[in-house]
């Protein structure tokens, strides 16, 4: 699992501004007004040979009014709890102000290494002398950056780097399989970490909402190593009135991201809700290796064929994931919840599948020569070749004539070609069309 940073401080000190600048992209929306930031983005970078996550924490929300100070209290509560190295952000111009002091009090706490950066720093040369003002925050050297033109931001890696674990233990952790647990409020997540833990490690309770935050359990058997992660229910965003419960949605969608296999719990009793097709789609839309669990077996009422009818049911309510594998398991009895091992480490081998160029231009020759790619006003798109460049999810290039004339209808159809040859059950496929030069 790569290290993660977090990005903390007050409003509009350039926390945003300084998360593009260390992520290379302009993820996050940069505006001098507090509160642009909402939700929370995740971005990923590398320093040094050292590839790494990072968090921008965001601004205040619309509803807190004057409470400032207790929306920075959350967001430094996020950093204690999530991230190896926690940057906070200051704003030179301005000095040390009351809820930098409050923020830093709180890090403190944490134990876990800060690191202090003055943004704003944007003259080249000697210190600005109000840097050493932050010396006031106990929190260590202060080191000067300014976010617009990327000086100081190497000396702040430097610092993050250092802290990092040993890339052998990185290494380790790889090994193992991480699997998330997600699915709407009282799908039993809870039951089956505990069924496979086997042990009382998550509270479970009927009252939907019970587990608010994310649970990292490691656990070994006969079928490999892994990290299951238990998250808090997702419940629709309409209802996310309250700070916890929008903490714990933040928790399960960066549990998520952290995973290479996401459990997709369905509750038997009720069937795939309106709330299920959007935590799917959480899972679909990261590029996911999925499975979808279908809990609480036992109380269905079963018949000749009522497992086969339930999963077509499944993929009619979730047309987009038709490529995940259904497993029916009941977590109160423990029925069928060994199986699960094998189709998770199945979906997880097919999400790192990778597939030589010479085999994808076989498939994309006898694809091609089935169904002829389309054309508009006289002019037919023509594919040169197909190349694979990445995994989890498995990701390739079309290079064309003309992106254009790449139809939606005809890319989906390259797409069931590879799985019918390759398989790739499990996974979502990414397929990126690119331009090569004018048309001979």
């Amino acid at each position: 699992m790569k290290p993660l940073i977090a990005i903390v401080g007050r409003p509009n000190v350039g926390k945003s501004m300084l998360f593009n600048r260390i992520t290379g992209q302009r993820l996050a929306i940069v505006e001098d007004t507090p509160g642009v930031t909402r939700d929370r983005l995740y971005g990923s970078s590398d320093w040094a040979g050292r590839a790494f996550d990072l968090v921008d924490t965001g601004g205040i929300e619309p509803k807190t009014d004057d409470e400032i100070l207790l929306h920075m209290r959350e967001q430094a509560l996020m950093a204690i709890d999530l991230c190896d190295v926690i940057v906070l952000v200051c704003d030179v111009t301005t000095g040390v102000t009351a809820a930098d002091e409050e923020v830093a009090t709180m890090l403190k706490r944490s134990k876990k290494p800060v690191c202090v950066a003055v943004n704003k720093c944007d003259s080249t040369g000697a210190p600005d002398p109000a840097l050493y003002e932050f010396y006031s925050l106990g929190l260590g050297d202060p080191i000067a950056v300014s976010a617009v033109h990327g000086h100081g931001t190497g000396d702040l890696l430097d610092f993050c780097i250092e802290h990092f674990a040993d890339a052998d233990e990185d290494d380790e952790e790889d090994e193992r399989i991480r699997v998330a647990i997600i699915g709407k409020p009282n799908a039993g997540k809870s039951s089956l970490l505990n069924v496979i833990l086997g042990q009382n490690r998550a509270i479970v309770s009927d009252i939907a909402g019970t587990t608010r935050d994310a649970l990292d359990a490691t656990f070994e058997n006969e079928y490999g190593k892994y990290v299951f992660i238990d998250t808090a229910g997702l419940r629709r965003r309409s209802r996310i009135d309250t700070k916890i419960e929008k903490y714990s949605v933040m928790r399960a969608e960066m549990a998520i991201n952290r995973a290479d296999v996401c459990l997709i719990m369905i509750d038997a009793t009720e069937g795939v809700t309106e709330q299920d097709t959007k935590v799917a789609g959480l899972a679909h839309e990261a590029g996911r290796a999925s499975v979808i669990v279908v809990n609480k077996w036992d109380l269905v009422e079963r018949e000749t064929n009522t497992m086969k009818d339930y999963t077509q049911k499944v993929y009619r309510d979730l047309s987009y994931m038709t490529y995940a594998p259904v497993s029916f398991i009941s977590a109160k009895t423990g029925a069928r919840v060994d199986r699960l091992f094998e189709v998770i480490n199945y979906v997880a081998d097919q999400s790192a599948m990778r597939i030589t160029t010479g085999m994808l231009n076989n498939v994309l020759a006898d694809a091609t020569a089935r169904v002829q790619p389309p054309t508009d006003k006289g002019r037919r798109l023509k594919i040169y070749y197909m190349t694979q460049i990445g995994v989890k999810p498995p990701t390739f290039v079309c290079f064309c004539n003309d992106k254009e004339l790449f139809h939606f209808s005809y890319r989906r159809y390259l797409e069931n070609q590879i799985r019918a040859t390759f398989g790739l059950e499990g996974t979502p496929i990414v397929m990126l069309i690119r331009e090569r030069g004018e048309d001979n």
